[in-house]
């Protein structure tokens, strides 16, 4: 259920994290970036999100993606 719940968040996060990035790219690139960011977030994040509750999640998920732009600019978009 976690998961789902990481994938939900993640388009939300990757939306969120392209704009704060100024990263234009199409939706489903966005999505992904949200999602797999979301993933990445939530589990480095897992024991602070048990603690703190849902925004720590959030944040987390919107860090992975950030995190995720930068490694696509740095290695995808670059070439």
């Amino acid at each position: 259920m976690a998961i789902v719940f990481l994938i939900i968040i993640g388009a939300a996060a990757g939306f969120i994290a392209t704009r704060l990035m100024r990263l234009e790219v199409d939706i489903p690139t966005t999505i992904a970036i949200g999602i797999f960011g979301a993933l990445l977030g939530g589990f480095v994040l897992r024991m602070i999100m048990a603690l703190t509750g849902f925004a720590a999640g959030f944040v987390g998920a919107v860090l992975g993606a950030m995190l995720l732009i930068w490694l696509y600019r740095l290695y995808v978009q670059g070439r």
